[in-house]
């Protein structure tokens, strides 16, 4: 078990649930296409001017349509496959349980080393803001309009995560809640530009969730990270910053093993924004 240490004025403190295997590897995410409650798509994205899988998953037994729909952002070297490991057992356990509203959630390719944001005519930001509303629109899925009302981002992705709320809240269409999971916050260019995500320290700065926290205003944020984590530093000054309405600094690294306690809870925890509720206490 984890112990939940937790920050913000309205913080909660929940079981993160007991330890599990490594993070699967493709042979177990192929298996999905075997489950009623997870469909496999493969379609083109303009923004990303490649094709790219989707990967979404609902709670079993429930009606989709409508159903209000959650972004999943994969870390780097990730993919929409592997970030879903485990996902769909643990939202129908949550909702089969009646510990939060049914909701789906969609997993997307956004590249390698992206960071989801534009780079040599590969824009997983504009995919996110411009196709993926469209997306779903067409499967029925996150209302009229297609707007996801929520993300959870690992590493990399809980970095994108962070940068699509902010990009929400600018466009005037804000999301409920974001939930990052080992967010990949550096807090100095050197050793961002090891990374070799960002042309320069402007470009990183421009969009660095650090130095624009302010512009998350209004969005219900869950942050967790192993306080052995390569991250954590950088967590911990946007805890500090934010002041989250859940924060979570434990033991753990930066691997599946830690993710795959945290998870579950992000999982309930963006389940419990679903229809604007509060995640109830144990």
């Amino acid at each position: 078990m984890l112990t939940t240490g937790v920050a913000g004025s309205a913080a909660l403190v929940t079981g993160l649930g007991s330890d599990t295997t490594a993070a699967s590897g493709p042979g177990e995410v192929e298996a999905f296409a075997n489950r009623n409650n997870v469909s496999l798509e493969r379609v083109h994205s303009v923004a990303r001017n490649r094709e790219v899988d989707l990967v979404l998953m609902y709670p079993e037994g429930v009606d989709r349509a409508r159903l209000p729909t959650c972004l999943m952002l994969h870390g780097r070297w990730g993919d929409a496959r592997n970030a879903a490991a485990g996902v769909p057992d643990w939202l129908s356990n949550s909702v089969r349980s009646g510990k939060i509203p049914p909701y789906a959630i969609l997993s997307v390719d956004g590249g390698g080393n992206s960071y989801w944001h534009h780079r040599d005519g590969d824009d997983p930001m504009w995919m996110l803001l411009d196709e993926v509303p469209r997306w779903l629109a067409e499967r029925n899925l996150g209302g009229a309009d297609g707007l996801p009302f929520a993300t959870i981002g690992m590493s990399m992705g809980g970095f994108g995560s962070l940068v699509y709320a902010r990009r929400r809240n600018e466009l005037g269409s804000p999301l409920r809640t974001t939930s990052v999971i080992a967010p990949a916050l550096l807090t100095n260019w050197s050793d961002m530009r090891k990374r070799r995500a960002f042309a320069d320290e402007a470009e990183w700065a421009e969009i660095d969730p650090l130095r624009h926290v302010d512009a998350l205003d209004g969005v219900s944020l869950g942050v967790w990270c192993g306080t052995r984590d390569r991250f954590i530093k950088g967590t911990r000054r946007f805890i500090e910053l934010a002041d989250p309405e859940f924060a979570s600094t434990t033991p753990g690294g930066h691997n599946s093993r830690y993710y795959r306690k945290a998870l579950p809870e992000a999982v309930r925890f963006t389940g419990a924004h679903a229809q604007g509720q509060r995640l109830r206490r144990e």
